[in-house]
């Protein structure tokens, strides 16, 4: 479903009561909100909101349990660190337990070997074979990336793993993902994509042929969830479907 608004302040408030109904939904069914995040500049703005009134007493957080959907293999002390924005812009500010908050990244083990740990930690907190976000949000790059799926990357073809590690040259840098595999297993899945430098990205994802190895983000469909785009008017304009 692609859901277009005016501006990135509307698609964010909308975005923010989205996350406020999902938690509630899955604690009052399971006893627990498990939500995965995403980084960049797309969900800033919402992270910010949902620290604030009328959001912040919404979220059952003391239920809550958050992990990653990627991050650059950096330090949570790194400007990089997706895990340090989301800390300074809201989890710092919210009543979350600290240690139901799950960063990828942890001193002196290597990323490959740290992709291995946060997939049993996965593994541990589903108690299941087939895990399920209760709430996965994810970006989208102008190249079509998504999470740490880039284009022309062997991740793509992962087929069995829930995590994976990997040196990504162009960027001189380990990244970590979960791979598209455990994205697909999810309930909900929320695309957060805005911005005219998005246009071309999100008309091949979305109305263009099928090319998941240029265009990553087609990989995201999962058979028993729902996928959401969030999209303001600029990154839509060159949808078919919106006009």
């Amino acid at each position: 479903m692609i859901k277009i608004f005016e501006d990135k302040a509307q698609l964010s408030k909308e975005a923010a009561a989205l996350f406020v109904k999902t938690a509630q939904e899955a604690v009052e069914k399971n006893g627990r909100f498990t939500v995965a995040l995403t980084g960049g500049s797309s969900p800033v703005q919402l992270y910010s909101l949902l620290a604030q009134q009328p959001f912040v007493e919404q979220v059952p957080w003391k239920q809550t349990f958050i992990f990653w959907g990627d991050e650059r293999w950096v330090p949570l002390t790194d400007n990089l660190s997706n895990a340090r924005m989301a800390t300074e812009t809201f989890l710092s500010k919210v009543p979350v337990p600290p240690e139901q908050v799950y960063p990828m990244w942890s001193e002196n083990v290597e990323p490959e070997a740290f992709a291995q740990q946060y997939e049993k930690l996965l593994q541990q907190h589903f108690d299941q074979e087939n895990p399920q976000f209760d709430l996965i949000l994810l970006g989208m790059g102008d190249d079509g990336h998504t999470a740490s799926l880039f284009p022309g990357t062997e991740v793509l073809h992962e087929a069995s793993r829930w995590v994976q590690a990997y040196f990504l040259a162009p960027q001189s840098m380990y990244r970590v993902t979960l791979t598209a595999p455990l994205i697909n297993q999810a309930k909900k899945i929320v695309f957060l994509t805005f911005g005219q430098n998005k246009a071309d990205a999100l008309y091949e994802v979305l109305e263009g042929e099928r090319n998941p190895e240029k265009y990553p983000s087609q990989l995201i469909q999962p058979k028993n969830g729902e996928v959401l785009w969030f999209v303001d008017e600029s990154a839509a304009s060159r949808l078919k479907k919106s006009k």
